[in-house]
């Protein structure tokens, strides 16, 4: 993969005389690689310029790149393979980075999957409406090929799966940068209350007929009026769908916490 060229501006020098910390140096020499990375000029996939290229380029000793590699590396921005000749590799994180902490924060508060679904109602209409309205053709094709998925996912027993990554990735087409991540935050708890709810029961992991004709036209609907560009439409529409999900998803489990659906 590519090595990025030219690095980033430089840091002051470490102090000899101990008045700059060694800490607060790699934390500079950090900030500095992790810009380039919100930046765009360290991509997904590149490695780190080679350790003695750094060591010249921000002036400082081994072990302060080494700790600043570290910090990067918990932050999963980088991946370092121990006794490799090539280096850290950016890893450029999605929104699963902060799924598993967000599960564990939601289970700590005592968080109910009544607040997650009341979260997504309030989240995906305004989603709904800015795909609509601002999105791209290419994003609404991607919308519209994954309602025509349902029906194989329906046939093949992964519905919760295919049902809860569309909801997920409606949001994300949508254009907003914070409502994506959001998304992404409650996809596992979204996946797994679908599953739970409206699939746990049949061994064959199929809703019924009639309850699945409904869903499928639904998710059309949307689509049609995101093609459309109705934004106003959209939105209602999908708060109706959100709302209408909300009660069936939830009967049975008014009092389910999230800590009783993940790991």
């Amino acid at each position: 993969m590519s090595r990025p060229d030219p690095l980033g501006p430089m840091i002051s020098p470490e102090s000899k005389s101990g008045a700059v910390r060694s800490p607060k140096t790699s934390e500079l020499v950090a900030r500095t690689l992790r810009g380039m990375v919100v930046d765009g000029q360290l991509k997904d996939g590149d490695f780190l310029p080679h350790e003695a290229e750094l060591i010249a380029h921000f002036q400082v000793s081994r072990p302060t790149l080494r700790e600043a590699v570290r910090v990067l590396e918990s932050e999963r921005l980088v991946e370092v393979r121990r006794g490799s000749r090539t280096g850290a590799k950016v890893r450029v994180p999605g929104p699963e980075i902060v799924a598993r902490p967000a599960g564990l924060l939601l289970a700590l508060s005592g968080a109910t999957l009544a607040d997650v679904m009341t979260a997504r109602t309030v989240i995906e209409p305004p989603a709904a409406k800015l795909l609509a309205e601002d999105g791209t053709a290419e994003a609404h094709a991607e919308l519209r090929r994954l309602v025509d998925d349902v029906p194989h996912a329906y046939e093949a027993g992964t519905l919760a799966s295919a049902s809860a990554y569309l909801h997920r990735r409606m949001v994300e087409l949508s254009g907003n940068a914070t409502l994506g991540i959001i998304a992404g935050m409650l996809h596992e708890i979204g996946e797994r209350h679908t599953a739970a709810a409206i699939l746990g029961a049949d061994s064959t992991n199929k809703v019924a007929k009639a309850e699945y004709a409904r869903l499928v036209k639904s998710y059309a609907r949307l689509a049609d009026l995101v093609e459309a560009r109705k934004g106003a439409e959209a939105e209602t529409h999908w708060r109706r769908h959100m709302e209408a999900a909300s009660a069936a998803m939830l009967r049975g489990h008014e009092k389910t916490r999230v800590r009783d659906i993940i790991d």
